[in-house]
């Protein structure tokens, strides 16, 4: 069987370079392309080792610390927890690439009878694995970057009224900027079973206009913003939140 060097480097070069720019966009690196194409230079390297006689486990040693230098030639050192992120989400990116290149061979290249999978003889192809390969990782950096963004505006809320307070999760609503009388507005998809006295809220969002039933509250503590003092918390029976229990004002991030 021929093996063409200069083929089996440009793959893994090519591949190194995507699982790399893939890390660096989930994480927000600063960081230049060129620097990116110099750590994926090293990690095609590898290839090269197959050609000795070495055993598995050398073989693994040698892969790892190969990551290692390519993390830190394409991300540079901060400290310990910077470079240790940098390799693990490395891995992860490589585990999501791997599985769906070994479910498409399996697929393709296997027939099942059974429990039992029969090799087919078709392999994948070099020109199916480039177009692919980035289609696959674009979508899972998107998913990524949308689950980070969603996942960064849950809040642990507690909220005093009276003597009482709740233990709330509360989801930070960037649209959410509603005001009375100076106050921020919170809501809520609880029942109003609190003596406090009433506030009739106006309103005017994308769904429309109304008014909402509020009571004034003694403060808001949302863990990782800050205390709140004198909100109102508002009750809406349509108000969906799914994990959450209270959507937070989007204005309390910027005070």
């Amino acid at each position: 069987m021929t093996i063409y060097v200069d083929g089996l480097l440009f793959l893994n070069f090519f591949f190194d370079f995507l699982l790399l720019l893939s890390v660096s966009v989930i994480l927000k690196r600063n960081v230049s392309i060129f620097r990116i194409i110099i750590g994926a230079f090293i990690g095609s390297l590898t290839i090269l080792i197959l050609f000795f006689k070495i055993t598995s486990f050398e073989l693994f040693l040698i892969k790892v610390y190969l990551s290692i230098i390519m993390c830190l030639v394409s991300f540079g050192y901060k400290d310990l927890k910077y470079t240790l992120k940098n390799i693990l989400f490395l891995y992860l990116v490589s585990i999501i690439l791997g599985g769906f290149l070994y479910m498409i061979n399996i697929e393709f290249g296997y027939k099942q009878e059974g429990l039992i999978f029969i090799n087919k003889g078709i392999s994948l192809n070099i020109i199916f694995l480039i177009i692919f390969s980035p289609i696959v990782l674009y979508i899972y950096v998107k998913e990524m970057k949308s689950y980070k963004a969603k996942i960064g505006n849950y809040y642990k809320v507690n909220i005093y009224i009276g003597k009482k307070v709740l233990n709330l999760n509360g989801y930070l609503d960037t649209g959410n900027n509603l005001k009375f009388k100076g106050r921020l507005v919170i809501l809520t998809s609880i029942k109003n079973n609190f003596k406090n006295k009433i506030f009739m809220v106006p309103y005017m969002g994308a769904s429309g206009c109304g008014i909402l039933e509020c009571i004034k509250v003694r403060q808001v503590e949302v863990i990782g913003l800050g205390v709140f003092k004198d909100v109102y918390l508002g009750f809406s029976n349509t108000l969906k939140l799914n994990e959450a229990e209270v959507l937070l004002n989007g204005l309390m991030r910027e005070e």
